[in-house]
C-alpha cells in the first residue's frame, strides 16, 4: 500500500456546517424553524452543501451561555442527546426573561 493511500474506515458519523451573516429577524426566522423541529421530534438541516436529518426524542441536554465583552455580544446555544434511553440524565429548570432583582445593601446613616 503506498503512503498516499488511506485505509478508509466505516464511520457513523454525520455533520452539518453552515455560517453566515444574518439580520437579527432572519436569525429569529431560523430559531423558530428550529423551535419547531424540537417540538415535532425531527429536525432537519441543508445548505448547498449538506444537509442532515437528526430525530429528537426523550430528554435532551441543554447548554445556553451569553456574553458581553468591550462591545462585543455572544449568544451560544448547545443541545446534544443520544439515539438510546440509557444516557439520559434529569434537568433543571430555566428561567428565560425574567427580571432579577439586584440585593441592596442596607446602608444607615450615623
Amino acid at each position: 500500500m503506498s503512503s498516499n493511500s488511506a485505509l478508509k474506515i466505516p464511520s457513523d458519523k454525520h455533520q452539518f456546517h453552515h455560517e453566515s451573516l444574518q439580520d437579527s429577524k432572519s436569525i429569529g426566522q431560523l430559531l423558530e424553524a428550529i423551535s419547531k423541529g424540537f417540538a415535532r421530534g425531527e429536525l432537519n438541516f441543508s445548505d448547498d452543501v449538506d444537509d442532515i436529518q437528526l430525530q429528537a426524542e426523550g430528554l435532551l441536554h441543554l447548554k445556553i451561555s451569553a456574553s458581553q465583552e468591550d462591545g462585543r455580544n455572544r449568544i451560544s446555544l448547545r443541545v446534544t442527546w443520544h439515539d438510546d434511553l440509557e444516557h439520559q440524565t434529569t434537568h433543571s429548570k430555566l428561567l428565560v426573561n425574567e427580571k432579577v432583582k439586584s440585593k441592596k445593601k442596607n446602608r444607615s446613616t450615623s
